[in-house]
């Protein structure tokens, strides 16, 4: 069913795959490992906030308003003030300052968005958030845990990376219920996770799909090592290397190899996607973006590498 409003309000709910501060991976499919990385265009416009990043750099400025979901208590447009908060990660902050964001966090209306572009700007402003040490951790009260027992409906998928210094809903600052996380090392793909993205597109109706690559990724690094001997690698391990062996520029060396090979393996990895049989129909009509991203772990930002900003 195709929806004309950007985005509605509606109980997100759902037992939950992948979602939330402290996650199990899905029951559905999907087993966790980890990579990625890359680097181009900002993740999005930026929504809600209005707020550029802690250094005012990189074209990250909103364009202001935001989705329903960016509205306070209020009503009135972007996030509410977090009085107290000291933008830059290393500035603390009041304990009591981020407990009451939190709680007006979960009171807010929650919303159901429904078109990529929607979408793409709420992980814009959630990764602007968590990288000026500006979260809000959503969704992580006792009426929206009772909500989500009767079903979920998550706005995004995102396949990353196992690295525990990548937790999608972390690094987008999202709660219970808003994303749909499949994780394998070197985002690398295999049915279980094919299965798990289109069960997210077609059953739970997300319209953007993520790749999300990151810096330092060690499934990439282990392969551009390799660089097709996998003999002195475990069985298992071996299957991840030859997946992202083609990813690999032997016209690079050292750390110019290996970013370069995150890079074009999070770029392969979506092509494949947006090829899929289940999920090119949606593509082509615009109900679905496949989008390829990388998170750097010096700066905490998310880049799309794949096209211009949405």
């Amino acid at each position: 069913m195709e929806h004309k409003d950007e985005h509605r309000r509606e109980p997100v709910v759902g037992s939950v795959a992948g979602t939330g501060r402290r996650r199990l991976i899905c029951g559905f499919g999907a087993v966790a490992l980890g990579v990625g990385l890359a680097a181009a265009d900002p993740v999005g416009p930026g929504g809600g906030t209005g707020r550029a990043g802690a250094d005012g750099k990189h074209g990250d400025h909103s364009p202001g308003g935001g989705e329903g979901r960016d509205r306070g208590a209020s009503g009135a447009p972007g996030r509410p003030a977090e009085p107290g908060t000291v933008a830059g990660r290393d500035g603390g902050e009041d304990p009591e300052v981020r407990a009451d964001g939190a709680r007006a966090a979960d009171q807010r209306a929650r919303v159901r968005f429904t078109t990529p572009e929607a979408a793409l700007r709420e992980l814009a402003a959630g990764n602007r958030r968590w990288r000026t040490g500006r979260e809000q951790h959503p969704g992580e009260g006792a009426a929206v845990r009772r909500s989500l027992v009767a079903g979920q409906h998550p706005f995004a998928v995102v396949l990353g990376c196992v690295d525990s210094r990548v937790p999608p809903e972390l690094v987008f600052d999202q709660g219970l219920g808003d994303l749909l996380t499949v994780r394998s090392a070197g985002e690398v793909l295999d049915e279980a996770v094919l299965g798990s993205i289109v069960y997210g597109v077609l059953e739970l109706e997300a319209p953007l799909v993520v790749v999300l690559g990151h810096q330092g990724c060690g499934a990439v690094a282990a392969a551009v090592r390799a660089d097709g001997d996998t003999r002195g690698l475990p069985a298992h391990v071996r299957y991840l290397a030859e997946q992202i062996r083609p990813a690999i520029d032997h016209g690079l060396t050292g750390q110019a190899r290996l970013d370069a090979a995150v890079t074009a393996h999070v770029r392969r990895v979506r092509a494949r996607l947006v090829a899929e049989p289940d999920l090119a129909p949606r593509v082509a009509a615009g109900r679905l973006a496949v989008i390829g991203a990388r998170y750097e772990l010096t700066s905490q930002r998310v880049v799309r590498i794949d096209g211009p900003t949405f």
